[in-house]
């Protein structure tokens, strides 16, 4: 088992470095990167700043395509891209940014005639603009004129260094929106089902691990919703901005969560103290943080980006180095846990050190982490289902051994019949659904007849030999309606249900020579037994029907042995027992 999850989390760690490495060398490699498409357009624009236009009609501003802008958060940001120089078909063009926080974005298509055809959205209408996958599109109008270039004002911006914009063909453009829509709908699907799971197994086994594994299931399955806009379609007002803070702010709440749902799965013997509270301050540190990287919209937004980076960094490497220790100690959580954190954690950390904008259909890094996160959850919910079942088939075999245990203490080790214990809680039974039918109910006693000449003369194993021969026969009359016991010593008890009077008699009597008819070897010879038999009166116990049974057992023995004598039916003072049948 170690070594096969060792493999799969070392070729899940290589593929996923590969990946990450091919888009970045494929990126050095080409050095104009506008000549494989689709074309990033983040960083090479012209730009201006202004204060926000009270007409959409104000005439263009100013550019310069040096340096970065400076001063936009509070006012309108201004970016010119020259297509011209671009190898693309300028009549089937489409635009295609990442959600980003602003108020208003307003989009101008500049043709060679001199025409801009502006398209617009704005916090809390996005129209038709959005896609999943949390992408806004734009596409050129078709005119006969050719498209020359790109306007695009921003009022409010709240970093510059977080757009990421792309211009591709109409109809690659329409193919990632629906294979992004797709995968986006599976990852949700996965994380929705990983999250109920994780919370019924909290709920049903009263643990902490599931728990919290759960609730961050479902704050990924929140997350990816605002992320990808979905919940555009439920609630068009989260347009824009307050979708990408409520992002910002359970990105990070799910670190917290994920980071408590590792430290608290692992035993406290197998991570230090020390180690375990740095861990859980890092997640708490990341989870405090969202909330004002949440509410923010102007001020040093990068800086506290690059921050919360770091920390993550760090909380990533606690938590690995928590699970190195645990599985160094043995722990089964830290291999499963292993498993379900390479992927995530080697995404956060591609996340933090590559540009992977231009990985998976342009979803980037938030789909690549929302997939780690859909891989997560499922590794760790076949992981908890197998431990579980481990741990139910270890409780059912518990269950099994304490009724076999249950049972050997009700069961006679040398004939292999209930002894006198298990005896009497079936004569219980017997009794009550006796009395509460209005049936018949008897004892016998059955006394092996000079049992301890038989030891003397030939042995104990020899007495054993004969006790064992006599319960397999007598245990042929044990069911539903006759239960058969070993007392004790040489005495053997038989509980009939259905039969009195004569015919009671008439079974008792047929049991003894049957018992009589064993054969037990050319030098022990014939074993005859004496029976004694009582049957139910009113208001009578087991007890008390034992007591009359033995009373006639003892007659018998004084009457001559080999024979079966009834108890009389009330207990006098001097009793009247009735011989049956002597030999």
């Amino acid at each position: 088992m170690k070594k096969r999850m060792t493999g799969w989390l070392l070729l899940l760690l290589c593929a996923l470095a590969s990946a990450c490495l091919g888009a970045v060398a494929s990126q050095a490699a080409t050095p104009n990167p506008v000549a494989t498409g689709p074309w990033n357009l983040s960083h090479d624009t012209c730009h201006a700043v202004t204060a926000i236009p009270v007409s959409e009609n104000a005439p263009l501003p100013p550019f310069q395509c040096r340096g970065q802008p400076a001063g936009y958060q509070r006012n309108s940001l201004w970016l010119r891209v020259d297509l011209t120089p671009l190898p693309v078909d300028r009549h089937n063009l489409t635009l295609m940014l990442h959600n980003s926080r602003f108020d208003r974005l307003r989009v101008g298509f500049t043709y060679a005639d001199g025409v801009t055809r502006w398209q617009s959205i704005g916090t809390g209408d996005f129209g038709e603009h959005w896609r999943a996958g949390g992408q806004i599109v734009f596409s050129a109008p078709h005119r006969d004129a050719e498209l020359q270039g790109l306007v695009l004002r921003f009022d409010r911006l709240a970093s510059y260094n977080l757009l990421r914009m792309r211009l591709m063909a109409g109809d690659e453009s329409s193919l990632q929106a629906t294979v992004l829509a797709m995968v986006v709908g599976g990852a949700l699907m996965l994380l929705l089902l990983g999250a109920v799971y994780n919370l019924s197994l909290a709920v049903a086994l009263r643990l902490q691990f599931p728990a919290w594994q759960g609730a961050w299931a479902g704050c990924m399955v929140i997350w990816g919703a605002f992320w990808s806009q979905l919940d555009l379609l439920v609630i068009p007002a989260m347009a824009g901005a307050p979708s990408a803070q409520i992002c910002t702010v359970l990105a990070c709440l799910a670190i917290t969560l994920a980071t408590f749902s590792a430290v608290t799965a692992l035993a406290r013997a197998h991570v230090p103290l020390a180690l375990r509270r740095i861990t859980l301050a890092l997640g708490i540190g990341i989870g405090l943080l969202g909330l004002p990287l949440g509410l923010m919209r102007e001020g040093p937004i990068d800086v506290w980006a690059s921050i919360l980076g770091v920390l993550t960094l760090a909380n990533l490497l606690a938590v690995a180095t928590c699970l190195t220790l645990a599985w160094r100690k043995g722990s089964m959580e830290a291999r499963a846990f292993a498993g379900a954190w390479a992927v995530p954690m080697a995404v956060l950390a591609s996340t933090q050190m590559f540009d992977t904008d231009r990985l998976l259909w342009g979803g980037g890094a938030q789909l690549m982490v929302l997939l780690a996160a859909a891989w997560q959850t499922l590794w760790l919910s076949v992981a908890a289902t197998h431990r579980f079942a481990r741990m139910r088939l270890e409780r059912d075999r518990a269950r099994q051994a304490e009724a076999q245990a249950h049972e050997l203490a009700r069961r006679d080790p040398l004939t292999g019949l209930p002894n006198r214990r298990g005896f009497m809680e079936r004569a219980q039974v017997m009794l009550d659904r006796a009395q509460s039918g209005g049936t018949a109910l008897a004892l016998l006693l059955i006394d092996v007849d000079k049992f301890k000449a038989i030891n003397d003369a030939h042995g104990h194993e020899a007495g054993d030999a004969v006790l064992c021969t006599l319960g397999q026969r007598l245990a042929r009359w044990d069911g539903d309606l006759c239960a058969v016991a070993r007392f004790g010593g040489e005495e053997f008890a038989v509980a009939v249900a259905g039969v009195s009077g004569q015919l009671l008699l008439q079974f008792a009597d047929a049991m003894r020579e049957a018992v009589g008819e064993c054969y037990h070897g050319p030098t022990v010879g014939r074993v005859t037994v004496s029976i004694g038999v009582a049957d139910m009166q009113s208001g009578c116990d087991v007890q008390s029907l034992y007591r009359r049974a033995d009373d006639a057992l003892y007659e018998a023995k004084r009457r001559g042995r080999d024979r079966v004598v009834m108890a009389p039916p009330r207990p006098a003072a001097t009793p009247q027992l009735h011989l049956v049948h002597s030999a």
